[in-house]
């Protein structure tokens, strides 16, 4: 499901979907020109749509893109807004997202929960460091209050873990997470959670971005709460720092269209 899910997002191939790699593809390819001068929002019946020139945005598979808040709708708008001379997919991670979300999530909703709750399992928040001490309190301090909240906001306590050896989470714990996710089968929030839990390897933090339990900056912050501490001590290669930030976009690109849905 989650080539799926990839695989729809710009029409390419998994192996496509590397930041570098779409990168390197998009230098090989000529992008698309920009054919409209004007993007607006319109109302249809009680959704809101894009409209270039007028004309109704489809997503690849020619589903019209209809979004059930302005906010969403000004999102998409504002991307193909901001395009120049040429349309890059790359800089448009909201309407990727909905594209996905319309062209795939909408008919393969319980395939792509059961993927997303298969992070509880396993979830990031849970494995810590062995040592050093340092990066063991940076690590509580940044993990421990959103798993306080996720006792709190959904009854699940999960059981933590020292290095990367698979630790079994209560089953009280998953069917917690499960009966909250089961509540954000909409297309557009669970293809916005499946992003956001896949890029940083947390459902939890996934959840608390869309509760605003925390910010997204700090999610993703916490989220690399390791990589940066090996940073912080080796340097940082130009090609991880251009990975990092095709999918911080991505991030905050389904932070924000979470928000919209809710404005």
């Amino acid at each position: 499901m989650r080539d799926l899910l990839n695989d729809l997002q710009d029409g390419k191939t998994a192996a496509e979907q590397d930041p570098v790699r779409r990168a390197q593809s998009a230098m090989k390819r000529p992008l698309p020109k920009r054919f409209y001068s004007g993007v607006s929002v319109g109302v249809e019946g009680d959704a809101f749509a894009i409209l270039l020139d007028g004309r109704m945005v489809r997503t690849p598979g020619a589903t019209p893109v209809l979004l059930p808040s302005q906010a969403a709708a000004e999102l998409v708008a504002g991307e193909y807004a901001g395009q120049g001379e040429d349309i890059d997919p790359a800089t448009m991670p909201v309407t990727r997202l909905v594209n996905t979300a319309l062209d795939g999530v909408a008919h393969h909703a319980q395939p792509v929960l059961e993927d997303v709750l298969r992070y509880a399992s396993s979830d990031l928040l849970c494995y810590r460091a062995p040592s050093p001490e340092r990066l063991i309190a940076l690590q509580a301090q940044m993990w421990d209050p959103i798993l306080d909240w996720a006792q709190q906001a959904m009854g699940a306590h999960f059981v933590l873990a020292e290095g990367v050896v698979h630790v079994e989470q209560p089953r009280a714990a998953i069917a917690a997470v499960s009966a909250h996710l089961r509540q954000r089968t909409a297309p557009l929030r669970l293809a916005a959670l499946h992003v956001m839990t896949a890029l940083t390897g947390s459902l939890i933090l996934a959840l608390a971005v869309e509760a605003k339990a925390i910010r997204v900056e700090d999610a993703w912050k916490a989220a690399h709460v390791d990589e940066d501490w090996n940073i912080a001590q080796w340097g940082e290669d130009g090609e991880a720092a251009a990975r990092r930030s095709a999918r911080e976009r991505d991030m905050f690109g389904a932070a924000a269209l979470l928000a919209a849905l809710d404005a």
